[in-house]
């Protein structure tokens, strides 16, 4: 009966040494885990602030105004081959199903 007290007070110990170390390591893992999701949620800030950036970068009237500071014009028809104009090139390109 006293070998089997023994053993069991040593069961008892190994177990909670067990337990222990999966509650560390469980710990260990959600703070990973939280510091996953608040990086995921860094990027998706920065993902649409750089949306919002890039809608506001492509306007076309604020590139006009810096093309033009440059140096830059609309095509001329001349620019183009065999003169034809960008309408017919557009037409040509629904017509191949594009």
């Amino acid at each position: 009966m006293r070998l089997l007290n023994i053993a069991a007070f040593f069961f008892a110990i190994t177990s909670a040494l067990l337990l222990y170390g999966l509650n560390y390591d469980t710990r260990r893992l959600e703070a990973e885990v939280q510091s996953k999701e608040r990086a995921a949620e860094r990027a998706r800030d920065d993902i649409a602030v750089l949306k919002a950036e890039r809608g506001t970068l492509a306007r076309p009237d604020r590139i006009d105004g810096l093309a033009r500071q440059i140096g830059l014009a609309p095509p001329r028809v001349d620019q183009f081959a065999n003169g034809r104009e960008v309408s017919d090139l557009g037409e040509q390109d629904r017509g191949n199903g594009r």
